[in-house]
């Protein structure tokens, strides 16, 4: 399962993925990709293969690399000189002091939610021996996974040479990372206290609590921002109650505006207005109809129990849509209601929804169609019949 998991992760990367001809408001961002979990398609992108400096979303493959690593999330680490040398001095942090020892589970929230460095450093150390042994391990994901545009070269995302990916290759590695439920639940979090007393916020929480924006869509988040990788940001969303994925990349950073923020609020209310519901059949709507036998009745309509809808920006093309119908081919008095009969298979955009088809109304007997259409059934009464004109013949000539 694990490795089936891991290649429609990879098809993700190596198969062309039809997006959705919509188009957004005006962005900072410079890179932008959204992608549809219910249909396992991308619907919009822009500049999603160009290789950037990707900042702390390097965090989401240094939490699941450790995720997968770490023998007892109960275990400690202390936070000691040598790792805090390692942090850049404008680097952020969860806010840990040398001396403090806390849990892998500790350092994994604080690695995520307030993009702790210090936090993420500690990780590596713990699991690894040093961070440059942990980011070997970091490549090695990347190679499994078949990213073949990402490297990293140190565990936060800090700018330097040979640290990148493209947000096609981020999504990727994101999508991976969330099947774990570990990392989903840390994702997901707004806030987390230490075992040492350590309060720490997601970075989305904390735009959201200055009332600016309207961010209660995001389900789940990591933000970033490096000089080189502009501000950045990524977001499990729950649009018109379906689930999204939005990553974005190079918003301009400025010491009053916060463009990537900015940037997935538009995007928000756009999908919001936009990401709709669209009708494929009506319920009632007639799918198949089969012909009966042997009934007072001549055919049986196969019809749609309920709405079969999908979610959608554009306007719904017939050819994005069909459905198949497997089962009997004729109906007669003999198929009783309730029976199994058949199944339907509603094919949208190569995503495929089967539902089993069941009789809804018993079939009644018609004896002059069942004669009319079996003929030969009437041979026994021919045959008894004349044989009966046989006998009465016979004894009125022996016995009068």
């Amino acid at each position: 399962m694990k490795i089936l998991k891991r290649l429609l992760l990879i098809l993700i990367i190596i198969i062309p993925i039809k997006t959705y001809a919509f188009t957004l408001p005006e962005l900072y961002s410079k890179n932008v990709i959204i992608y549809e979990p219910l249909t396992n398609k991308i619907i919009y992108e822009h500049n999603a293969d160009e290789v950037i400096s990707i900042a702390s979303l390097t965090k989401i493959m240094t939490t699941i690399v450790a995720i997968e690593n770490i023998k007892d999330l109960n275990d400690t680490v202390t936070y000691t000189e040598e790792m805090k040398k390692e942090i850049p001095w404008d680097a952020s942090v969860a806010g840990l002091k040398v001396g403090d020892t806390v849990t892998y589970q500790d350092l994994l929230y604080a690695s995520m939610l307030p993009s702790g460095a210090d936090a993420t450093t500690a990780l590596a150390y713990g699991i690894a021996g040093s961070s440059s042994n942990f980011v070997k391990m970091m490549n090695q994901k990347a190679k499994e996974l078949g990213l073949t545009h990402t490297h990293f070269a140190n565990v936060t995302g800090y700018d330097i040479a040979n640290h990148y990916s493209t947000p096609r290759e981020v999504l990727t590695y994101l999508l991976y990372a969330l099947q774990n439920d570990l990392f989903k639940t840390i994702y997901e979090a707004k806030s987390y206290t230490l075992t040492n007393g350590l309060l720490v916020i997601s970075t989305v929480q904390k735009y959201h609590d200055k009332k600016d924006y309207d961010l209660s869509a995001i389900v789940g988040s990591k933000t970033g921002y490096t000089d080189d990788a502009g501000l950045c940001m990524s977001s499990l969303l729950n649009i018109n109650n379906q689930e999204l994925i939005l990553l974005s990349f190079g918003a301009e950073v400025t010491k009053e505006r916060n463009y990537h923020v900015i940037d997935t609020a538009k995007i928000i209310d756009y999908l919001k207005d936009n990401y709709t519901e669209k009708i494929l059949y009506k319920k009632g709507d007639v799918l198949v109809t089969l012909p009966v036998t042997e009934s007072n009745i001549t055919k049986y309509q196969i019809k749609a129990l309920e709405d079969i809808t999908v979610y959608s920006v554009d306007e719904i093309d017939k050819s994005d849509y069909s459905y198949t119908y497997e089962g009997l081919n004729t109906l007669s008095f003999r198929n009783k209601k309730n029976d199994k009969i058949g199944t339907i298979t509603f094919i949208y955009n190569d995503k495929e929804k089967v539902e089993d088809v069941y009789l809804e109304e018993n079939i009644h007997l018609s004896l002059i169609n069942l004669f009319k259409e079996n003929p030969t059934l009437l041979i026994p009464f021919v045959i008894v019949f004349i044989f009966s004109i046989y006998l009465l013949i016979y004894k009125k000539r022996h016995f009068n």
